[in-house]
């Protein structure tokens, strides 16, 4: 077995600290607020943008640097080059902000970055500590590279202007974009310091230069310092220079902050006493909107992943999707997700992402630019039925259902009801092949985009899922008293699976198919000469309560199960086929050509809690964690990702030296999903509007372990013995009384000691 390599370690306040700079890749950490969000690795590279409600976004920074320079020497606060013989190294990763600390040439530094709680901006605070016996004179020099005016291409227009606002002690880049509205308007991207300013550049070539890079910029190799350039239709750049005298033994801090100003008075410079209440109140509301659950288990880097780093990136993504775009169903499924610890906040999301719901019921693939954009994706509808009955049970508040939003294309407001009403009126009716749901150009997975173009294919997969919204629907309208609409909603579900059973269901290789193109080609067939299983169709069948649904997933996991995970499909495509897309276009074993997709490996976690299999529901924990390799069959793989993220995939054994190797980080829903799936189905705390039911699938090894959730203003603390034989509930008791049944109502402003004994019921 492979043993990890951790270049760092958890912390008690689940933080994580790299104490090794060199990691294989950048290891990164998201800070955001409403309006704006940015990344930064243990390096501090990273970029910042910001967003208006359409999608309309200004790119402030592609990377920062952070230097000292001192009679004619200099070096970087962020460690980089690597190698410049600097010592003390640790960066922080927390909940909102990063620290990056190092020791050289005798000044100790430490820079703090974080996104105040509102405001298109983040803060970079600089403390500097003379740690010699004689008095230093430092130049303290801030860099952003700044793409307001557009990523530089050589012999490409940059009409961009820049320079020097005295009286703000601020360096700005201008330039003319379409943010707040469609019309083109002045925005400043800015650079401003606590402290009063020595110097400063807005021109890249006078502070990066021609030849140099951002690792050795000419304006410190040649000059020791800013050169104050001013820029006119030249790349813009955002350098400021503050000179710091320290004393020995003394520290001092100097505070950045850098920004998209669209009025000119937005541009303030910071104060010690401002950063330090914007700092408090960003760590108070997280604290507040991240108390909800607390998980304490026998594996304790798995205990600091839930309780820190998966709340966190599900908050994240419930706002913010996948950073790049405004995914439809990255905001509608990580609200759902969200839901298991702050309803209120996840209502309040929700009600947004439907407010770009078409009055047709059709929801959109994403809005960016300025624009909604459809691109032919059938799926994204079929979300927000789920993500509704989830936060309303949640909330125990069916009042909620008659609040009202906009659809994109009204200016009358609907009620939340009538808008997941739509949604599976518009699915159910948006019939292919055999009066299964289409998938057009696409369903979950956006690479089977050419299957369906034609408006005939249809996706067996979506046409599951449909069966479970349209069974939450039809709870949903029961929970108001719409009778009839539950009535019709039970007789489509009864035809949708008569008609999945009869065309999606391949009677050779007992399982289901995932999707039949415009020509009825089958994909995810014992027929098919490849991808002849797909994951997503034998779990969504167990979610959606089909019968074969146990029978399916054994069959899958026959086929799909490797040492580091289970693959999304098998065999991969080894070619293009032009009547599937871009899936076959991938090298086999990458993401959902074969790999190991950890959303759906998040999916099977619930899935295999329902089927009362704790067995498996502890081997996928463990093939998912990224610092875990009790199954990984020598494999060997390095390590490479951050142990305290989820990612999109792990690459498959036939990717060569990929193998075992992780993709992207953060910008996935595996990470919202690993929460839900823990709390919800591992740790089994089904919200009903009843109360909570206790229900879980506990891995046989947990002798002991507890979980802390917050439901309607009632503190249920939860305590777990497991005789290891099994994973039923065998008894509960609530301060100290046995109850029956597994349904516990909450008593607002109260807490609940509950005892949980479980085994193997006879």
């Amino acid at each position: 077995m492979a043993e990890f390599k951790w270049y760092g370690h958890f912390n008690s306040d689940d933080s994580y600290t790299v104490t090794e700079p060199e990691t294989p890749r950048h290891w990164y950490n998201y800070m955001f607020n409403d309006e704006y969000v940015t990344f930064t690795s243990q390096v501090g590279f990273g970029e910042g943008q910001c967003q208006d409600k359409m999608g309309r976004r200004v790119l402030l920074h592609t990377n920062r640097n952070i230097f000292v320079a001192e009679d004619g020497k200099y070096w970087s606060l962020f460690g980089l080059p690597l190698d410049y013989g600097y010592t003390d190294y640790a960066c922080d990763h927390s909940t909102g902000f990063s620290t990056i600390k190092l020791s050289y040439n005798g000044v100790q530094s430490a820079v703090r970055i974080f996104v105040p709680n509102e405001g298109r901006r983040e803060i970079w605070s600089v403390t500097l500590t003379n740690n010699g016996d004689t008095a230093r004179t430092l130049k303290l020099v801030s860099y952003a590279k700044t793409e307001v005016d557009g990523i530089y291409r050589p012999q490409a227009y940059n009409l961009g202007y820049g320079g020097l606002m005295e009286e703000k002690k601020a360096v700005y880049a201008h330039e003319f974009k379409p943010y707040g509205s469609k019309k083109k308007k002045d925005v400043w991207c800015y650079m401003t310091s606590s402290d009063e300013i020595t110097s400063f550049d807005a021109r890249r070539n006078a502070f990066i230069g021609p030849y140099g890079d951002e690792q050795h910029p000419v304006a410190l190799r040649k000059h020791g310092g800013c050169t104050g350039s001013d820029c006119n239709s030249e790349k813009l750049c955002l350098a400021l220079e503050n000179t710091v005298t320290l004393n020995p033994g003394e520290s001092k801090t100097v505070h950045i902050q850098v920004g998209v100003a669209i009025a000119k008075d937005e541009i303030v410079s910071p104060t010690c006493e401002g950063v330090a209440a914007d700092f408090a109140a960003m760590q108070a509301k997280y604290a507040k909107d991240l108390a909800g659950v607390c998980i304490k288990t026998p594996w304790e880097n798995f205990d600091h992943l839930i309780n820190g780093w998966m709340k966190y990136a599900a908050h994240m993504g419930s706002r913010w999707a996948r950073v790049r775009h405004n995914g439809y169903r990255d905001m509608t499924s990580d609200t759902e997700c969200l839901a298991c610890v702050n309803p209120e906040l996840a209502w309040e999301r929700m009600k947004r992402v439907l407010s770009f719901q078409y009055q047709s019921g059709y929801a959109p693939r994403t809005f960016i630019d300025g624009a909604i954009k459809d691109n032919n994706f059938a799926d994204n509808t079929v979300w927000m039925t789920y993500a509704v009955n989830t936060i309303i049970k949640e909330l125990g508040d069916t009042s909620r259902l008659y609040e009202t939003v906009k659809f994109n294309d009204t200016e009358e407001e609907y009620s939340v009801y009538e808008h997941i009403k739509r949604s599976v009126d518009f699915l159910y009716n948006f019939q292919g092949h055999y009066g299964l749901v289409r998938i057009w150009g696409g369903d979950w997975n956006d690479c089977v985009n050419y299957a369906g173009l034609k408006g005939k294919g249809v996706s067996v997969w979506l046409s599951i899922a449909w069966v479970r919204a349209g069974k939450m629907f039809a709870e949903v309208a029961r929970m108001l008293g719409n009778e009839e609409d539950a009535k019709l909603a039970d007789e489509r579900v009864a035809t949708m699976t008569e008609r999945i059973e009869k065309y999606g269901y391949d009677e050779k290789g007992g399982y289901y198919i995932y999707a039949r193109t415009d020509d009825d080609i089958i994909m995810g067939s014992s027929e098919c000469d490849e991808g002849q299983i797909f994951l997503i169709s034998q779990l969504w069948s167990v979610l959606a309560g089909l019968d074969r649904g146990a029978a399916a997933m054994d069959r899958a996991e026959e086929i799909l199960e490797t040492p580091i995970g289970i693959r999304l499909a098998y065999p991969a495509y080894s070619y293009q086929r032009d009547y599937i897309g871009s899936m076959s276009e991938k090298f086999p074993g990458v993401q959902d050509n074969g790999g190991i997709y950890l959303h759906p490996s998040a999916w099977k976690l619930a899935v295999d809690s329902i089927l009362r299999r704790p067995d498996r529901v502890e081997e996928g924990l463990r093939k998912m964690l990224p610092f875990d390799r009790t199954y990984d069959d020598g494999v060997g793989y390095e390590t490479c990702g951050e142990p305290y993220a989820m990612y999109n995939s792990y690459f498959a054994p036939e990717t060569g030296y990929r193998a075992g190797t992780p993709g992207q980080s953060w910008r996935t829903a595996s990470s919202s999903w690993m929460l839900k799936s823990v709390v919800e189905f591992v740790f089994g705390m089904h919200p009903e509007l009843a109360g909570l039911r206790i229900d879980p699938c506990i891995p046989l090894s947990w002798n002991e372990c507890s979980i802390t959730k917050v439901m309607r203003g009632c503190t249920y603390d939860i305590h777990f013995t497991c005789d290891g034989e099994g994973s039923d509930v065998l008894a509960i008791t609530v301060n100290g009384k046995a109850i029956d049944g597994n349904v516990i109502a909450p008593v607002s402003g109260e807490m609940l000691c509950v005892e949980v004994k479980l085994g193997k019921k006879a």
